[in-house]
């Protein structure tokens, strides 16, 4: 080969040789840049290409897809019951992507998942095209109907648990949205879209509140503080007297603390304290223990981490610095703590649960469309708040304040209620409508706790009279907790 034509088939191979690295360059290293990439339309149209397997709840599907009228877009996500079911499915949008459960099991419900290449590969030989897998939710459909009813065309939220596994079985908040508004791609889709923004819609509907809010909780924190009581040897039961003052003026200061009412509260064992949800009893708790001791007891309930269920909530807040008369205010549910209708669920079922508390979750299982189980949620033990012991003590102190206290009106007929109000301050110098929370459990002839509950209104319609834990939300509470029950005969 002369000179001149062995440069040339040099340089072409080194050509050939410059195509193979950039194409594995593109094919390999920038591939997941490349379909994360948003001007790349070739991901969603073969994302919406097939229907999407479905969210699944007590084995009936609240998803569906539908044929799309325009666009490239074959498919489009439908909705049974959309805004009730809101806070667990998230959205999927042709427009606007996806959230949640939509979001986080995309790949099951979209067929990608690696997980359903067997499944993929079977259907390709037999000819079938390629269909999503399904996710199966632990929700309970007759709950999640009470919370939704209950909540009505007030703002607030409701969480249900399973105290036994961490279940979650309702998980309702309102004002909600329909997801189906702005499932496909067109003008209407990004006008109703629009629509529900905050920044052009105050009531923020896309808010989920059971998850992504947190507000102060008020007394239903004293609960907490109760256990924390119990727990360090402060007071060895619920029915010893306590060394408590009131008035009580808080240390340092010559600030006092204040009871709603004329209660009798001066030296109250924790059962009276909890029944009539005594101010001083608590503050003065929690002044005694000291921040670090009442810290500790609030992570060992969950405070302050965020939970994954899979769905991320916020983490709920308890002060870490804090001086006595702020670790007095935090005790008792004010000051800087915090917490979502998750959290306070979550502390009512590690009562109910004789002092353990289970990991919240709320998908069971994943499916493929024929309904293998392509993998399980196993129910997992996350932190042991209480000794059994205190937690039976608490439990009888909590079914006092159902029985005889401010939690009268989520009694059931037949069945042992335990809970706590509250009624907490909110805005500079409690100018503002107060939030009105309740938390409870359920519990079975056989001391089977089925469902715990947490509740909360933020109701600015409502007059200041008649805002309370127990007028508004302790009904609600009682509803879910009965169709749970119900749902099981």
């Amino acid at each position: 080969m002369n000179k001149p034509l062995r440069r040339i088939a040099i340089f072409c191979g080194l050509l050939v040789l410059a195509l193979l690295i950039r194409d594995n360059w593109l094919q390999y290293v920038k591939a997941d840049e490349l379909k994360a990439d948003p001007k790349n339309r070739r991901v969603n149209i073969e994302r919406y290409a097939t229907p999407r397997g479905d969210i699944i709840v007590d084995g009936k599907a609240i998803t569906g897809s539908s044929k799309s009228k325009t666009g490239d877009y074959e498919y489009k996500r439908t909705y049974k019951d959309g805004a009730m079911w809101a806070p667990v499915t998230g959205y999927a949008s042709q427009a606007f992507d996806a959230s949640q459960l939509e979001k986080l099991e995309d790949g099951i419900l979209t067929g990608n998942d690696d997980r359903l290449f067997f499944r993929n590969t079977l259907d390709m030989i037999t000819g079938k095209k390629k269909q999503g897998g399904n996710v199966v939710t632990t929700l309970n459909a007759a709950a999640q109907k009470a919370a939704f009813k209950g909540l009505g065309d007030k703002k607030g939220a409701v969480a249900a648990l399973d105290p036994k596994t961490g279940a979650i079985l309702a998980l309702a908040s309102t004002p909600s949205y329909d997801p189906s508004d702005f499932a496909g791609n067109s003008d209407d889709d990004a006008k109703a879209w629009n629509n529900l923004q905050k920044k052009n819609n105050a009531d923020d509907p896309m808010l989920n509140r059971a998850l992504r809010e947190t507000y102060p909780p008020g007394s239903t924190f004293k609960v907490v503080t109760a256990a924390a009581a119990l727990e360090n040897g402060l007071y060895p039961d619920a029915d010893t007297k306590t060394d408590s003052p009131d008035p009580w003026t808080m240390p340092d200061t010559t600030t006092k603390l204040p009871n709603e009412g004329n209660l009798p509260c001066k030296d109250a064992t924790l059962r009276v304290a909890l029944r009539v949800s005594c101010n001083t009893v608590f503050g003065k708790i929690g002044a005694d223990l000291g921040k670090d001791k009442m810290l500790e007891e609030a992570k060992k309930f969950g405070f302050n981490s965020e939970q994954f269920t899979p769905v991320r909530s916020n983490a709920s807040n308890f002060p870490t610095e804090m001086d006595k008369p702020q670790t007095a205010l935090s005790s008792i549910g004010q000051f800087e703590t915090a917490a979502t209708p998750l959290q306070m669920a979550m502390v009512a079922s590690a009562v109910a649960n004789d002092g353990t508390l289970m990991k919240p979750y709320m998908v069971s299982e994943l499916s493929t469309h024929n309904l293998d189980v392509i993998s399980q949620t196993e129910p997992e033990k996350m932190s042991e708040p209480l000794s059994e012991d205190n937690a039976q003590v608490l439990q009888s102190m909590m079914e006092t304040v159902v029985k005889s206290g401010t939690g009268q009106n989520a009694q059931i007929p037949g069945i042992t209620v335990g809970g706590k109000t509250g009624t907490a301050q909110h805005g500079i110098g409690n100018s503002e409508k107060p939030y009105a929370w309740f938390i409870s459990y359920a519990k079975l002839s056989d001391n089977s706790s089925p469902v715990a509950v947490a509740v909360v209104i933020e109701d600015g319609s409502a007059n200041r009279d008649d805002i309370s834990g127990g007028g508004l939300a302790a009904p609600i509470a009682r509803d879910v907790m009965k169709a749970v029950i119900d749902s099981k005969k």
